[in-house]
């Protein structure tokens, strides 16, 4: 449900990239109870893009993550997750290569993921609930990607209440 951009300057492996979704996944998911599959991660390479500070031309990576806002989450959420962002950037890339900028832009007000309209912030649970044998059908019919998301609802404690 959120998309997480994440601009870079620097070039990023493909091991580093799978390692940074993973991170920002399982950040996201923690901190919000979204399930795995509907958090997106997707990486520019921007090394030719101008980019200017203050007027100044500039060389910084950043993360631009698109997320639902809604009254369920708050200033601190949104902090610390900037903060677990920032340290699973270095964690995975190292320390030369500085992360300048991590915006949240709450700005994802109504979307379509695998067919179906995603819920409000703070709703998921309910929208996982009402939507249970949608995805237990498709994971019969589809296999994966649904077949991991009721493994994970089934292995996760905060979403075992659906099932």
């Amino acid at each position: 449900m959120p998309l997480y951009q994440i601009h870079h300057r620097v070039p990023l492996s493909q091991d580093q990239q799978d390692q940074l979704a993973t991170s920002i996944t399982k950040i996201h998911t923690e901190r919000f109870t979204t399930p795995s599959l509907f958090v997106n991660v997707t990486f520019t390479d921007i090394s030719s893009q101008p980019t200017y500070v203050a007027g100044k031309r500039t060389t910084g990576n950043r993360i631009l993550a698109h997320v639902r806002h809604g009254p369920s989450r708050s200033q601190e959420d949104y902090n610390a997750l900037c903060s677990s962002i920032e340290d699973a950037w270095y964690e995975t890339v190292a320390d030369t290569y500085r992360l300048h900028t991590i915006f949240i832009l709450g700005d994802i007000v109504a979307g379509y993921e695998y067919g179906m309209a995603i819920p409000p912030a703070g709703q998921d649970r309910e929208w996982l609930r009402e939507n249970i044998e949608v995805f237990r059908q498709r994971a019969r019919d589809e296999g994966e990607p649904f077949v991991g998301l009721m493994r994970e609802l089934e292995e996760r404690v905060d979403f075992r209440a659906i099932l």
